[in-house]
């Protein structure tokens, strides 16, 4: 297996193959990423309604996946948090007795899940996906797994990585795998 391409984003950059792409000034990440996808000229409304975690999954795999065919592409994320900061935004909406407006539209985000779907349709893989949390980043158990996929044939690439976010901490490191 080989590692074709990188995307970091962190401390409001988006490095892209060791070169800096993007860089916002310091602030928050809803901001940060609003503007990144104004200025990679993204085209995906969907991207409005999406919590943060999928906005950094979704920033971080566009930077990599371009217009190429994806349906052969597997997806394997994780993180630590899982889907925690948008759990603890539904969970403050459920608490209010003054503004109790708990929202389908933000309870949809409550799984991790939902960010390796968002990217799925995107680029309309057919292929495997999986988002794993765990306590770090582990590369090789994300290897590992790729590997498996593209041995058995389920798929011809593999985009891997880390997209952790909660409250004002982010962070992604995605990669594509190739055999």
């Amino acid at each position: 297996m080989k590692k074709t391409e990188t995307c970091l984003i962190e401390n409001s950059k988006i490095i892209l193959n060791n070169e800096i792409v993007f860089e916002f000034p310091a602030g928050n990440f809803s901001d940060f990423a609003k503007e990144a996808y104004k200025t990679m000229k993204l085209s995906y409304p969907k991207f409005h309604k999406m919590d943060n975690l999928s906005k950094l999954a979704f920033l971080a795999s566009e930077m990599i996946l371009n217009n190429e065919d994806h349906s052969r592409t597997a997806l394997v994320l994780s993180n630590r948090s899982s889907s925690l900061d948008t759990d603890f935004k539904y969970q403050e909406s459920i608490n209010s007795k003054e503004n109790y407006f708990p929202s389908p539209a933000v309870f949809v985000y409550t799984l991790p899940n939902i960010c390796v779907g968002e990217i799925s349709i995107r680029h309309k893989m057919q292929t495997e996906n999986a988002f794993f949390v765990l306590d770090a980043f582990d590369e090789e158990f994300l290897n590992d797994y790729a590997q498996q996929l593209l041995q058995s044939g389920k798929a011809d690439k593999v985009l891997c990585g880390w997209t952790e976010l909660y409250q004002e901490s982010y962070k992604a490191f995605v990669y594509l795998l190739t055999v």
